[in-house]
């Protein structure tokens, strides 16, 4: 399975967890009266679209190369991050406004049972988390680690809903709106990994370079490659799930310009083979002359 096809069916299995979490929220948030529930329902509605926005993204990033996009179409991957981000701060502006209208309502205490459904789901989003993170990380997606992030942000959320209707129900009469409270500070939590979020990713369009370890791995099989005596300049920019390189590759100075157009093409094919989501690779080659 290719990391496209991997990242695709990884999505897949966000959006159906977050529609039927969001159903089950919704309902044990409206019959266990329970706002704090609600608002993590309004997380889940949200983290649907945002997933399927990733889905899209991913969709529209397997486009092979064209003319006028000669490295492919991976770029799409930090936008769609953007929008990402867009959709939490958004969720969590929503709950933190009736967060606060709920604060100063009166209201009754929440269902007891309401616990073991947040206990189920708080489990349930941090599987989700540690099997979308894992995926990010093999795939190199910057929007399958945001929508990883969400599965974080909505257990938080869920963790902050567990706490305040425990002192609800532990202190009774004058805490109702513990669970608010609760809500409230969970928004805060949503806004402060909508940063985590975005800030890789406005690296990725701007072609910041922060990929030493591959860096280090590049240099490293260069030399494995027979003609290549050292590197020097090595760019890396990241497009999608695809790193793009262009590396300055030393070799004998005293050689033909075939035999180090030779070299050039037996390090490509080396680099790609070694290192496989490594996407264009432009190697230009400087004399050595010690």
């Amino acid at each position: 399975m290719s990391i496209e096809q991997t990242a695709i069916k990884t999505t897949y299995f966000s959006i159906v967890g977050n529609i039927l979490l969001a159903l089950t929220k919704g309902l044990a948030g409206f019959f266990g009266n329970s706002y704090a529930l609600i608002a993590d329902a309004i997380e889940s509605t949200t983290d649907i679209f945002s997933s399927i926005l990733v889905l899209l993204g991913f969709k529209y990033a397997e486009r092979p190369a064209d003319e006028n996009h000669p490295y492919g179409h991976g770029k799409i991957e930090p936008i769609i991050t953007f929008l990402i981000v867009a959709f939490l701060v958004i969720s969590a502006t929503v709950i933190a406004y009736e967060s606060i209208d709920n604060i100063q309502t009166p209201h009754k205490t929440p269902k007891s049972w309401t616990l073991i459904v947040l206990g189920v789901i708080i489990l349930w989003k941090e599987i989700s988390y540690r099997i979308v993170i894992k995926k990010s990380k093999e795939t190199n997606s910057t929007s399958l680690k945001a929508d990883a992030w969400h599965h974080r942000s909505d257990a938080i959320t869920s963790i902050m809903a567990f706490i305040g209707i425990s002192i609800a129900l532990i202190f009774g009469k004058g805490y109702e709106t513990a669970d608010d409270w609760a809500a409230l500070i969970a928004s805060g939590f949503i806004l402060y990994n909508s940063y985590l979020i975005l800030r890789p990713a406005l690296g990725e369009i701007m072609d910041e370079q922060r990929y030493d370890e591959l860096l280090e791995e590049i240099r490293k099989k260069s030399l494995e490659v027979p003609g290549v005596t050292g590197t020097e300049k090595c760019f890396i920019r990241k497009a999608g799930m695809k790193f793009h390189i262009d590396l300055h590759a030393m070799v004998d100075g005293t050689i033909s310009v075939t035999k180090g157009h030779d070299i050039a093409h037996l390090l490509k094919d080396h680099l790609h083979h070694e290192i496989p989501n490594l996407g264009h690779i432009l190697i230009h080659i400087e004399p050595d002359d010690l």
